[in-house]
């Protein structure tokens, strides 16, 4: 059969019909054979008839048919008079620009079975370079088609909103939770764009997440606000990842969406919850960086919110303490909370503020710590009442002192008194004595 392939390419007739023989395309030609011959994939070559005219074992054993059985056949003996057509028009594709890419072809094996395939189809040229018939490659894709329906499966029984779109943003399918999260039919989201649910600016930055996903394969957490049928806009953030070809080329994004409204409700009451609070709180995150502020830290150190929000802690405190709160935001990640580390941050006018810091984990949606929650505790006054105490403390341990040295003279008065009044007494027991020795002589 190769010699029939060689024969309508290799050869080409001069003005007078003589044969010239063409040793380079000979030797090309036997080249192209060898390789046919030893691929692993299914290789024919037809003409632009769509007569088949080689093919390697590799496609014996797809379809189950011998060589002899399958060479000088048309291919429309295996396929449907549909995919004909479009095979016929894959070979003007093949004349007019010499390759065609992924046609469907699905050829019924000698069994009877219906194979799944795609057909990569390149031009076949006579030595003058016209072309004359083309080379397929067929891939069988049974094994692929099962992963697509298991992933199939897995879309459409996935609890969360899931969606494929292609590189252009057109939904190419989406689950029953997309319907009802926006309320629109499963047909009235499947083939649109992903522009008529959201913004411009959100359509924007969908296209660069998708970017993204190409050039590294996945994105996480983009933010996407699309309008419901009742036209409520809902809050919702987007993990993408990659949608693979059989050949492992992004062809487009996997999209799975996370409705916030909920979340965005907590998130209100606890914003709340720190700008009511009347104690000096703020937000950082992991490295420090103070991202919310309630009007209480303004108060405490008398800089205005924008002075305070998107600035670094180590802006207020010493190094040594933003090492310490360093070690306290570790804390924080591994226990979920830290009590009363020290912090000493300065204020606008300069005055360093004692004050306590209790931090608990801020966390993601996910779970995943990203920051904390700090309450700082102005111990100004409680210093001044310690203070006022060591003072009174001082005061009180002078007097001790004083009282003591009062009551050692006072009671070496009362001493002295004692040793005068037992000498009074002793001498006057002696004067009686002479007294009375005077009257008796």
């Amino acid at each position: 059969m190769a010699k029939k392939v060689l024969s309508s390419a290799a050869p080409k007739a001069d003005a007078n019909g003589k044969a010239q023989q063409d040793g380079s395309a000979s030797r090309g030609a036997l080249v192209a054979d060898i390789i046919i011959a030893n691929a692993p994939d299914p290789v024919f070559v037809s003409d632009l008839e769509g007569k088949i005219l080689q093919a390697n074992d590799a496609v014996s054993e797809l379809l189950g048919f011998r060589k002899d059985e399958v060479v000088e056949q048309s291919l429309s003996r295996f396929i449907s008079a549909e995919e004909t057509q479009e095979f016929t028009a894959a070979l003007r594709e093949v004349v007019e620009r010499g390759v065609t890419r992924d046609a469907v072809l699905n050829p019924r094996s000698a069994a009877g079975e219906v194979i799944p395939t795609t057909l990569n189809a390149s031009a076949l040229r006579d030595a003058d370079g016209n072309v004359i018939g083309a080379i397929g490659i067929l891939r069988d894709m049974r094994e692929l088609d099962k992963a697509r329906a298991y992933a199939q499966r897995l879309i459409d029984d996935a609890p969360d909103p899931v969606f494929v779109s292609d590189l252009e943003g057109k939904i190419i399918q989406a689950n029953e939770a997309v319907s009802e999260l926006l309320g629109f039919r499963q047909d009235e989201v499947v083939e649109q764009s992903l522009s008529r649910f959201i913004s411009p600016e959100e359509t924007r930055e969908f296209m660069a997440a998708l970017d993204e996903v190409v050039e590294r394969g996945v994105t996480r957490n983009a933010v996407l606000n699309p309008r419901s049928a009742a036209g409520e806009v809902i809050p919702t953030s987007l993990n993408a990842s990659a949608l693979r070809d059989a050949d492992g080329k992004v062809i487009g994004a996997i999209g799975v969406l996370r409705d916030m409204r909920e979340l965005d409700k907590a998130r209100a009451y606890a914003q709340r919850l720190i700008d009511d609070a009347p104690d000096p709180v703020f937000v950082s995150d992991l490295e420090g960086k103070i991202l919310q502020a309630n009007e209480a830290v303004s108060q405490l150190l008398g800089f205005r919110q924008d002075e305070v929000v998107e600035q670094s802690l180590s802006r207020f405190i010493s190094p040594e303490e933003t090492r310490e709160f360093t070690a306290a935001l570790r804390e924080v990640v591994e226990h979920g909370v830290t009590r009363n580390a020290r912090l000493n941050p300065r204020s606008a006018s300069g005055e360093i503020i004692p004050t306590t810091l209790n931090a608990s984990a801020l966390r993601d949606s996910d779970g995943k710590v990203i920051g904390a929650i700090g309450i700082l505790r102005d111990m100004r006054a409680y210093e001044e009442v310690v203070q006022d105490l060591e003072q009174s403390k001082t005061e009180l341990q002078e007097k001790i002192l004083d009282l003591e040295k009062f009551e050692e003279v006072v009671v070496g008065r009362e001493l002295k008194m004692i040793a005068l009044e037992k000498e009074l007494e002793s001498l006057q027991r002696e004067n009686e004595k002479l007294k009375a020795a005077r009257a008796s002589a």
